[in-house]
């Protein structure tokens, strides 16, 4: 069986003659990851895209003819970057605007994974609720404040839909590896390699060289092995490659953890079988006893102003720990009776340092929009023109890059869930849906 990885991400592109030669022979299936936890908790909050919709357009416009011409089902995974149902939404307004101007016909099945407030407590008050990080403690006032909140699937929905036959498979938040292992389970293949093919191949061309995740791979299933080999000529797969891209994202390097169970490459075994093709043996499946999901949820923090600024002389860059104190005094000084305590954030993120220049940003996050313009304003002016012992310019501390100075950055997100909850079955947080696409 043969299965495409379009790329690392939708959106990122991939040429266009890797994706003409995937498809100058039979592909059983096609996949793309569209989402991460990685660019942060906004996304999901805000309910906006990761990536470009005119970049989504084009390499789903592409890649959708030729899935549906070889009838080979097109699985997404975590629409828009977060997976919650306005980011499925969003997705399949693409699918339909691609359908209607190439006149597609299809049958689609959608995978929504949000979860309800009432679910989480309700997860929690029975013990089910497990930390990630003991750092991080799930209380009810977490749940409560949560905006959005969604779960991670694994290969369920995906198996579900492709049982009804789907022709393309839009998911809201999935595990990357339900993309590719999930067919191969459903044709009855082996899971620990399943699982293994799809945790090197989720992420495009990465596992070759040279590294992409913005072009084509290709996954070549069998019995007892499976093999890695990029679609584009002028890349190939490496066993070097390809064992490190078993590690990626792995805190443990034997084992790879899954809803379902866990994916053990104690005894795997990487091959090189020619210039541009790595086979890998020997991994195993060990089905968990008890079943988890991952929950993330997010909440509003707060609403940033930015000021990005650069130091060009070598006394200030020596003095700048001491100016940022006087200017973090100055402002507490200065809202002590105007602004509610406790009503901000201010930071000094400092880039580079080297002996005569150094890169700062000033980040505030105030409980409003406002609170956090006048903190900005106000710390920007003082190290604009902040004295200190030795200094010889009366003009400006500063240099900014951008005129207005102060950029509105806007809404601040939050993880205020990131943790695993037991579950009876792995489909009990998803909603499951067919609708026929005609043109």
């Amino acid at each position: 069986m043969k299965i495409v990885a379009l790329n690392g991400l939708l959106g990122y592109g991939y040429s266009e003659e890797a994706l003409n030669l995937a498809f100058s022979e039979k592909v059983d299936y096609l996949g793309v990851d569209a989402g991460s936890t990685d660019p942060g908790p906004y996304y999901l909050g805000s309910g906006k895209s990761f990536t470009d919709r005119s970049a989504v357009k084009r390499d789903l416009a592409l890649a959708l003819p030729k899935a549906l011409s070889q009838k080979a089902p097109f699985i997404i995974g975590t629409a828009g970057g977060a997976g919650s149902r306005a980011h499925v939404e969003w997705l399949k307004e693409i699918l339909m605007e691609i359908a209607a101007e190439e006149k597609l016909s299809f049958r689609l099945g959608i995978a929504y994974t949000d979860v309800t407030r009432e679910y989480v407590l309700e997860k929690l008050e029975s013990g089910k609720i497990r930390p990630m990080s003991v750092k991080m403690p799930l209380t009810k006032k977490d749940v409560e404040e949560s905006v959005a909140i969604v779960s991670q699937a694994g290969i369920a929905p995906i198996l579900s839909l492709l049982e009804q036959k789907a022709d393309v498979i839009l998911c809201g938040r999935v595990c990357d590896t339900a993309i590719y292992a999930a067919p191969c389970i459903a044709r009855g293949y082996d899971a620990g390699l399943a699982f293994h093919m799809a945790k090197i191949m989720e992420c495009g061309a990465m596992c070759s060289e040279p590294v992409a995740a913005a072009d084509v791979m290709q996954g070549y299933m069998e019995k007892d092995y499976f093999e890695l080999r990029p679609a584009s000529p002028h890349r190939r797969c490496t066993v070097d490659r390809v064992a490190a891209h078993t590690l990626y994202e792995q805190s443990n390097p034997y084992l790879i953890y899954e809803p379902d169970g866990i994916c053990d490459l104690t005894h795997s075994k990487f091959e090189q079988v020619d210039e541009r093709t790595v086979r890998v043996t020997g991994s195993v499946f060990h089905e968990a006893e008890v079943k988890t999901l991952k929950l993330e949820g997010v909440r509003c923090s707060g609403y940033r102003t930015i000021c990005p600024a650069a130091i060009k002389d070598p006394d200030t860059v020596r003095n700048v720990d001491y100016i940022i104190q006087t200017v973090t005094d100055f402002v507490r000084e200065n809202t002590k009776n105007t602004l509610p305590e406790n009503s901000y954030q201010i930071h000094f993120k400092k880039n580079g340092g080297a002996e005569s220049s150094m890169g700062i940003i000033l980040d505030v996050v105030g409980k409003t929009q406002e609170i956090a313009d006048t903190v900005c304003a106000l710390a920007r002016s003082r190290m604009l023109h902040c004295d200190y012992e030795g200094r010889k310019s009366s003009a400006g501390n500063l240099a900014f890059p951008f005129s207005p100075s102060d950029i509105h950055v806007g809404a601040v997100y939050e993880f205020s869930v990131f943790h695993l909850a037991e579950t009876d079955s792995l489909l009990e947080t998803s909603k499951l849906c067919i609708e026929e696409v005609t043109q």
